[in-house]
């Protein structure tokens, strides 16, 4: 992959073969959003044009949301469905496979599961493929978030999403917490803290495990919970000392 920088607020991503876009970055899009390498070009935070080009297939022009995440990675998150890209690239004749089934969703996937009742979404989210998931990862019913955790194959970048979610409820924060490979996680617990669905004292008790740059920056914000702020302030004094 690399980015070519055309016109101002303009950027393109090209993807030196299918393989690597469906091996690297189909999971990443599948999600919403983008990251670009620490060794390439990437755009100020703020609205862009953005090209993807993958070899064999046509360009797709969306706009895109360009921001720094916790973990201090530059991400871009897409203004369309994320079926809808992955479908422009999706190659000709593929396979029906677990490897490759982040091609097989497309607009009918996302109305049908969108349509699905609030049961008939509980019953999906434990078992469902990627595609599925990355779809239910979306609603913000507490239940269906939460029952989205118990499916085997759950990945961490998809944990990390559901931590950021306005639909967290304590009960998921507890089902994170509770589950070593998670818990562990630096990049789940900074949005944990950082999410204001997380019960507070919780927040606090992960607050010293964070980097400290997170934590400086969570000193500094101004939309977090006093009580947060002022413990990550008195940690940086500290850490000062």
């Amino acid at each position: 992959m690399k980015t070519i920088s055309e016109l101002k607020g303009h950027l393109a991503i090209e993807f030196e073969s299918q393989e690597e876009f469906t091996s690297e970055f189909a999971p990443q899009i599948s999600l919403g959003e983008i990251l670009f390498p620490i060794d390439q070009q990437a755009p100020e935070p703020g609205i862009i044009n953005l090209k993807l080009r993958v070899p064999g297939s046509n360009d797709f022009s969306l706009m895109a949301k360009v921001f720094h995440r916790a973990d201090g990675k530059t991400a871009a998150v897409f203004q369309k469905k994320p079926e809808e890209i992955l479908l422009a690239f999706r190659p000709k004749d593929v396979a029906k496979s677990e490897d490759l089934e982040d091609f097989s969703t497309n607009k009918s996937d996302w109305d049908r599961v969108r349509g699905l009742t609030r049961t008939e979404k509980l019953l999906l989210a434990p078992k469902g493929n990627r595609p599925e998931r990355a779809i239910l990862a979306q609603d913000n019913d507490s239940l269906i978030l939460y029952t989205l955790l118990k499916n085997p194959r759950i990945t961490t970048e998809e944990v990390v999403k559901i931590a950021r979610s306005p639909g967290l409820s304590p009960n998921i924060v507890d089902l994170i917490l509770s589950t070593t490979q998670w818990s562990t996680n630096s990049e789940i617990r900074t949005v944990l803290v950082q999410n204001s669905r997380t019960p507070t004292p919780i927040a606090l008790k992960l607050l010293p495990t964070l980097p400290e740059p997170i934590i400086r920056q969570i000193g500094k914000a101004s939309a977090v919970n006093q009580a947060l702020k002022q413990a990550a302030v008195r940690l940086v004094i500290g850490k000062a000392v």
